[in-house]
Formats: structure tokens, C-alpha cells, sequence
């Protein structure tokens, strides 16, 4: 017979959508916990594309890839601007 998991010990795709809310409220939003899930996932992220044995480039194109599209979210404003310019 299978063990009954903890709510709050769940992981995202084994929560079902009824429970969702109730799992968004369970998190720890401090910021120690927030400090603690971005090394979590730079952890994961290091030892499922950097740290192996026949790496490739995606990993760091992937960092380069979220780069770019963060610098044009931040510019975006600007850039919409020169785009709506006319020269006469």
C-alpha cells in the first residue's frame, strides 16, 4: 500500500489542481526560503548540464538564450519607442 505524502511535501506535478492553492499558501516565502529554492535550482541546473561527463552547449546556450531575452524585456520600452519613430 502506498504512503500517503504531506501536502506540503509534494512537488509541483504531483500536486493535482484542487490542491493548488492550498500548496501555493504552504510555501515559505521568506527570504531564506526564497534564497533556498534559487540554490536549489542552480544546483539542479549545474548537475544536469554542467557537471557531466559528455557535456554539450545547451546548458550554456540556454543561459545565454534567458540572458537575451531578459535584456529585451528591460529595453523593450525604448526599443518600442525607436520602432514607432518616424524619419523624415
Amino acid at each position: 500500500m502506498a504512503s500517503v505524502v504531506p501536502l506540503k511535501e509534494k512537488k509541483l506535478m504531483e500536486v493535482k489542481l484542487a490542491e493548488l492553492p492550498s500548496w501555493i499558501l504552504m510555501r515559505d516565502y521568506t527570504p531564506r526560503g526564497i534564497g533556498g529554492a534559487f540554490r536549489r535550482g542552480y544546483d539542479r541546473y549545474y548537475n544536469k548540464y554542467i557537471n557531466v561527463k559528455k557535456g554539450s552547449i545547451a546548458g550554456l546556450s540556454m543561459v545565454l538564450t534567458a540572458y537575451v531575452v531578459f535584456s529585451y524585456c528591460l529595453s523593450y520600452k525604448e526599443l518600442k519607442h525607436e520602432r514607432l519613430r518616424k524619419y523624415h
